[in-house]
């Protein structure tokens, strides 16, 4: 403190250099950003609209970083505060440039996958070309992420030793960081398995755990699917890998759609099946290739009906089913309402015959008149 109030004159001007370098900093970010936006505006695309929207975070640490490195030159502070200073500040930008790699990676895979959108109705490439786009930008943050912190790491001297003592048994340390990182390897390797293979992409329909629902997200480490009632199913990259699951949308969103009714046997099945192909033409929801009705099984009670038919995608198959099954209910009930299903019984008017302990059954004497 007395050192301070020695020499408060080169501590107020150093103090004021950093401090007018940082709000001129900041005052040339806004005009540029407010320059940048006015272009957006007029001449409006892709690379300017995602360049901005990621860059504005950015730039409120780099340009006050660049602004100090420029300054601190001009500072009058001690040697004792400079180094401590200008390591901190170095450790700053090695941190923003690491930032603006991942930035520069984030703009180029928005540029990338725009050309691919998965909100039309045949996306299966661009579904496939964005699994690969999300998986692939987490990888390079996590790679990125993972050099920064070693170059960072690697600024002071006694980690610097430290990493030297360890290069000595790299089979020891090879071993520890093998074992300590195992979770976050496997996660990557999936991760990467799962970009190139692809047994499961953006926006596919997956039975999972008992559970039917589509792949919302593929992070790093986990995949988020989302059930049918909204719920999220929250699953480890690893265990699309080792686990199986159902794919509904693996190679095309087509899917065949059943319906199955239990009839009694007095029902015309040539009837049915035309007005189950009445009913498949009055919907769109029919793709309009599948129009099948057979009798798939029958027991002592009653047969079997199923209809098949196509639809576009799971979720139509299921609405199509529905639509598909009340109709055909409603034709039964109007037309044939004893054709669904009923319990048969027979009633007898025969005397019943006893069956002495001999085992000889005796028939009862008939009447005389």
């Amino acid at each position: 403190m007395h050192f301070i109030l020695a020499h408060w004159k080169s501590w107020a001007y150093s103090v004021a250099i950093l401090a007018g370098s940082i709000l001129a900093a900041l005052a040339a970010r806004w005009l540029l950003f407010a320059l940048l936006d006015g272009l957006a505006k007029e001449a409006p695309s892709l690379l300017k609209d995602s360049l901005i929207h990621h860059s504005r975070r950015l730039a409120r640490w780099i340009f006050p970083l660049l602004a100090i490195v420029i300054a601190l030159p001009e500072a009058r502070f001690a040697e004792s505060v400079m180094r401590p200073l200008q390591h901190v500040v170095g450790l700053a930008l090695i941190a923003s440039f690491a930032w603006l790699a991942v930035l520069v990676s984030d703009v180029a895979f928005d540029v990338l996958g725009s050309h691919y959108r998965t909100d039309v109705r045949d996306n299966l490439l661009a579904r496939k070309v964005q699994t690969q786009l999300r998986v692939l930008r987490r990888i390079v943050a996590v790679i990125v992420v993972i050099v920064t912190a070693s170059v960072m790491l690697m600024t002071f001297p006694a980690i610097r030793q430290i990493g030297t003592s360890l290069l000595a048994s790299a089979g020891l340390a090879g071993l520890i960081v093998g074992m300590a990182m195992r979770p976050t390897l496997s996660s990557l390797i999936a991760g990467m398995q799962i970009a190139l293979t692809q047994p499961i992409r953006i926006d596919d329909v997956v039975v999972v755990e008992g559970e039917w629902g589509w792949i919302e997200e593929i992070q790093t480490t986990f995949v988020v699917v989302r059930i049918w009632d909204l719920r999220r199913l929250v699953l480890p990259l690893s265990y699309f890998i080792e686990h199986p699951f159902e794919n509904w949308t693996h190679t095309s969103a087509d899917l065949l759609a059943y319906v199955v009714l239990w009839l009694d046997y007095t029902v015309p099945v040539d009837e049915l099946r035309g007005e189950l192909t009445r009913i498949l033409k009055s919907t769109d929801k029919w793709k309009g290739e599948v129009n099948v009705l057979q009798v798939t099984d029958a027991n002592d009670r009653a047969i079997q009906i199923r209809a098949l038919m196509d639809a576009a995608d799971s979720s139509i198959a299921w609405d199509l089913r529905c639509y598909v099954r009340e109709n055909l209910i409603g034709f039964l009930q109007l037309r044939y309402p004893q054709c669904l299903p009923r319990c048969r019984a027979e009633f007898s008017n025969e005397s019943p015959r006893t069956v002495p302990a001999g085992g000889r059954a005796l028939t009862p004497a008939p009447h005389s008149a």
